[in-house]
């Protein structure tokens, strides 16, 4: 497993930094009932993570093991996220952005992204992120592909709830994320598939 910095292409797309929320007409069953921060947004490329997959495969406490990184039980139990069908063995640390390092992409004021082992050691020793979110891989998209599947309907997108990307109820951040737009599960269905 790599940690190598975050894909960015520079410049600030239109979607940048929000969440992005599957809907039930979402053709791609990898991202059925996902929630995605948009990392980065531009012409040419985009590239979020999903912050409510958990990954039952690999646990913290092995990623700390792989990088010989002497983990503490309290952090052996973190969520790792899947972020997404890319280079599912590259890690990221999604986070707050009261910590920075050389290799940080700053996504705006409030969240950043790392792909550093140093950021893991960081947390370990209580110096890391208040806020992060393990995941390995990411979604990305062609230039013009997410635009298309936002013009299809395929994703809502909406501000960025930090609570709903960072915390731990990992199985409720969908309905939060169509409650923080006023919109219901049973209302989304109903409308999908009408003109």
């Amino acid at each position: 497993m790599n940690f190598n910095p975050p894909p960015h292409h520079g410049g600030d797309g239109y979607l940048t930094s929000l969440m992005l929320i599957a809907t039930p007409s979402m053709g791609d069953p990898r991202f059925v009932k996902s929630v995605i921060y948009l990392c980065a947004h531009t012409p040419s490329v985009a590239m979020g993570l999903v912050v409510n997959k958990p990954c039952h495969s690999v646990t913290a406490h092995d990623l700390f093991e792989r990088h010989q990184i002497d983990c503490p039980k309290r952090y052996g139990d973190l969520p790792i996220m899947m972020g997404g069908p890319v280079e599912t063995s590259q890690g990221f640390v999604l986070h707050s952005a009261d910590y920075n390092e050389q290799g940080s992409l700053r996504v705006d004021d409030n969240v950043a992204l790392t792909a550093t082992v140093t950021i893991l050691q960081s947390i370990i020793k209580d110096e890391g992120p208040d806020r992060y979110l393990l995941a390995l891989g990411y979604a990305g998209w062609s230039g013009g592909q997410l635009d298309r599947e936002v013009q299809n309907g395929d994703w809502l997108t909406v501000p960025p709830d930090l609570d709903i990307i960072f915390d731990h109820d990992i199985d409720t951040k969908w309905d939060r994320a169509l409650a923080s737009i006023g919109v219901g599960v049973s209302q989304l269905v109903s409308s999908s598939g009408h003109a």
